[in-house]
């Protein structure tokens, strides 16, 4: 392994536990108003929070999830003056496919962890061992480990470079990318970067992102009055829900002072998201949401994350450009509507759509997500 890297282990000191159990059980409530505990109109329901939050103070175990994360062999580098912190999950495999994936926010590395086995190991999880891949999954700058940020302008396109500095240190010359959201906009950054050094590149997208048609993307022509209706409800759904991202988008700085100082802020952030873009058949557990949260806790991640957003609204380069790379699309809580806005068209080396799953496919249908990928990789091998 490159001298430059070195391994690494999540040991969050006990007097930070002790100072997170502390402040929760400090926490100032806003005043209640009768009748709306269960509301959520205005955001995460405060029931539903101050439910979330006493778990977290007195029964979550976070020692037993360090625990768990600390069996995945994880490494810190150093890339471009910024901490890199990575997964590195080689398969049993040797002619295994590597394989970057992209985390989003609100979540982390852990996002994939439930694929791992099956990613890594299709021959021990009942698959072809001709579909194994080795793994890698970096946390994206400002995130989790790969803190704190060593400077100011790292966005889409300076992370992408950074990742691929990540491969050629693993000796990967050449890889395949995956992710949704901001992952799948490092993916579209390095495709357009890197173009001789990636095989292929797998976007996910759910039905949230019907709701940007307009203002991150453009309409499609040829959508009926039924399906205008349709957008436009989603449109407006998504402009009561885009809060976060204008906010992030322009003026982080007192959000980001609050995010480090109150963890019932940093639970309410990221729990409001996880529970509103999961498909409501495929909930995130409490306990990931937890493990999340005290990760963006105890890493100074929130102000991290909202910097990032600043920085991608703030840089010229789009979320991906034209690229001779083979790229692929998967759907998820779609219905035809989705498939007609945010379909690939013609060209697209693949595609699929799901009824099942969400905005966090990892999470919500681990086993849909690692059949696409590979699907796509094993049709790119042909």
């Amino acid at each position: 392994m490159n001298a430059d890297i070195a391994p690494f282990r999540i040991q969050v000191p006990q007097v930070d536990l002790d100072d997170l159990r502390e402040r929760l059980t400090r926490t100032r409530s806003p005043y209640p108003i009768s009748g709306t505990g269960s509301d959520r109109d205005h955001g995460i329901a405060p029931d539903y929070l101050r439910e979330l939050a006493e778990y977290w103070a007195r029964r979550f175990d976070w020692r037993a999830h360090e625990a768990t994360l600390n069996t995945y062999p994880q490494f810190l580098t150093e890339i471009d003056g910024q901490n890199i912190h990575f997964l590195h999950l080689r398969s049993p495999e040797p002619d295994a496919t590597p394989l970057l994936l992209n985390h989003s926010f609100p979540t982390s590395f852990t996002e994939f962890l439930e694929t791992a086995g099956p990613l890594t190991d299709p021959r021990g999880h009942g698959g072809n061992p001709a579909d194994a891949f080795h793994v890698v999954i970096p946390s994206l700058p400002g995130f989790v480990f790969s803190t704190p940020l060593s400077a100011r302008g790292w966005n889409l396109g300076r992370t992408a470079l950074a990742f691929g500095e990540l491969m050629t240190r693993l000796g990967y010359e050449r890889f395949g990318v995956a992710g949704g959201d901001i992952g799948a906009g490092v993916g579209g950054q390095l495709v357009s970067l890197l173009p001789e050094r990636v095989i292929g590149a797998l976007t996910v997208s759910d039905r949230l992102q019907v709701g940007m048609a307009g203002e991150d993307f453009p309409v499609p022509d040829g959508l009926t009055a039924e399906e205008h209706k349709q957008l436009e409800a989603a449109q407006y759904s998504w402009s009561q829900g885009k809060g976060y991202r204008v906010l992030q988008n322009t003026q982080p700085n007192a959000l980001a002072a609050g995010l480090a100082d109150s963890p019932i802020l940093q639970l309410a952030w990221i729990a409001e998201k996880l529970q509103e873009w999961a498909n409501p058949e495929s909930p995130i557990s409490r306990d990931d949401i937890l493990t999340t949260a005290s990760l963006y806790w105890f890493t100074r991640t929130g102000p991290g994350a909202a910097d990032f957003y600043w920085e991608m609204s703030h840089t010229r380069t789009g979320w991906a450009s034209s690229s001779p790379v083979p790229q692929g699309s998967s759907l998820f809580y779609s219905d035809p509507l989705v498939r007609k806005i945010l379909g690939p068209g013609r060209g697209a080396a693949f595609f699929a759509d799901h009824a099942e799953g969400g905005h966090f496919p990892a999470l919500e249908v681990p086993a849909l997500f690692v059949e696409d990928l590979r699907t796509f990789y094993r049709e790119l091998h042909r």
